[in-house]
């Protein structure tokens, strides 16, 4: 993609920073804005957003990244099913990675585990329809963008009659930790750079609570540079004249109702549960469960495994760095023993992740 594209204007940037400058001129103190989309965080580092606005607003990276806020347990869940004789786990490719207490799955492949990496959940369901002897588990890890198409692999697979295909799942959903994370006296939020991803799913009006109880401001925004400022600005705004409401910076994809076919698909095979997010803990009403009806696909129940007693690395700050407390600098294992190549963090490991965004860009 050329630089000159009209999303990459540097023109326009030039004007919207202008603007952004005239909106902060008389705020007394410090906005802080916090994104919570891994897309938003490589953005924010990739363009150098951050050094290019005044320094009344602060931005801080949230738990946008769901390899990220997968916790250990799940990790050392997944090494124990790649151990087991005669299961082969499928799984996207930043969740081979992930270290858990003692082990990861790249380093169980690397001793003999059956771990295929896949590009669609129906990968997974074609291995299964073809290796009829084998258990195959796929590794269930998103928000509400790749859910519906684990969903549609569920019902794919129960209209195959396949017994041997089955979910582990660690789905998030937004905005619960939004509203977890705005508790938080510590943070003192000011307002949200919604997910757009998500929000093409979900739709716009699935924040109105959040910002009707926190009174917060929130705006839907894109990736592009001017989308970013133009999210900013619009923050800015709202935060300066009292406002809290849900805007949409980026509508030429994210509608009120967000995609109702996607969430048929999505709540058919799924529903509500609590989840815990690394780093921030339990939150009720932010993961995603296999309803009753399919619990024939649930790996959890379906293959009991023995898992060992979660451990987080010493030294680690990832679970602070997820709620937007420190920054990856402020790690001692950052660049020095935590690397892309050997992470010690979930933060480091995907190409969306803060630690991997700084070590990166920054």
């Amino acid at each position: 993609m050329k630089l000159t594209t009209p999303f990459r204007d540097p023109e326009l940037a030039r004007a919207q920073l202008s603007l952004i400058q005239q909106i902060v001129a008389d705020y007394d103190g410090t906005m802080t804005l916090m994104e919570v989309c891994g897309t938003h965080t490589m953005a924010i580092y990739q363009h150098g957003i951050r050094a290019l606005l005044p320094e009344k607003i602060r931005l801080i990276s949230g738990p946008g990244c769901p390899v990220c806020v997968t916790p250990v347990d799940y990790v050392d869940h997944a090494v124990a099913l790649a151990r087991r004789a005669g299961t082969i786990i499928t799984t996207f490719g930043d969740m081979i990675r992930v270290p858990g207490s003692s082990s990861s799955l790249i380093r169980e492949q690397a001793t003999g585990a059956q771990v295929k990496i896949v590009y669609s959940p129906l990968d997974a369901v074609a291995i299964a329809e073809n290796n009829p002897e084998s258990e195959v588990v796929f590794l269930g890890v998103g928000f509400e963008t790749t859910t519906p198409t684990i969903a549609g692999a569920v019902l794919t697979a129960a209209q195959k009659g396949l017994k041997n295909f089955s979910v582990l799942t660690s789905h998030k959903t937004m905005p619960a930790p939004m509203a977890a994370l705005i508790s938080d006296p510590e943070l003192q939020v000011d307002g949200y750079i919604c997910p757009a991803h998500v929000s093409a799913i979900i739709g716009s009006d699935a924040y109105k609570p959040l910002v009707d109880t926190y009174k917060v401001a929130a705006v839907i925004t894109g990736f592009e540079p001017l989308d970013m400022l133009q999210g900013i600005a619009m923050l800015a705004k709202q935060i300066v004249s009292g406002e809290a409401k849900v805007e949409t910076q980026y509508r030429r994809v994210v509608k009120p109702e967000g995609n109702q076919k996607a969430r048929e698909i999505l709540y058919k095979v799924f529903q509500p549960c609590s989840a815990r997010w690394r780093g921030i803990g339990d939150i009720p009403d932010s993961g995603l469960e296999l309803r009753p009806e399919y619990s024939a696909f649930n790996a959890a129940t379906k293959l009991p495994v023995e898992v060992e007693e979660p451990r987080e690395h010493a030294g680690c700050l990832c679970g602070e760095i997820l709620k937007g407390k420190v920054r990856p600098t402020d790690c001692k294992l950052f660049k020095t023993v935590c690397t892309p190549e050997d992470p010690v963090g979930a933060c480091m490991v995907s190409s969306e992740g803060t630690c991997a965004a700084e070590y990166k860009y920054g």
